[in-house]
């Protein structure tokens, strides 16, 4: 709970619209473990010297896949 909404803060911080955001939260709590696998090579890539665009690019372009699978579930 806490966590979500630190995430929501962060997102419209960072100018995500609302309805984006929504999307976001939905997609996390759908599968929890993935965005925090994903979350976790993000950082590991940065700490290794990557910015974070190209970092989050890398990581969600390997897990394109299974992000598609879940948003193709939220949406039915």
């Amino acid at each position: 709970m806490f966590q979500e909404f630190l995430m929501k803060k962060m997102l419209k911080a960072k100018g995500v619209p609302e309805e984006q955001i929504d999307l976001i939260m939905t997609l996390v709590a759908k599968n929890p473990e993935l965005f925090k696998k994903i979350m976790e090579e993000i950082q590991d890539k940065i700490k290794g010297g990557q910015d974070q665009m190209t970092a989050s690019m890398a990581v969600m372009t390997k897990y394109k896949d299974e992000i598609q699978k879940v948003m193709t579930e939220v949406k039915k």
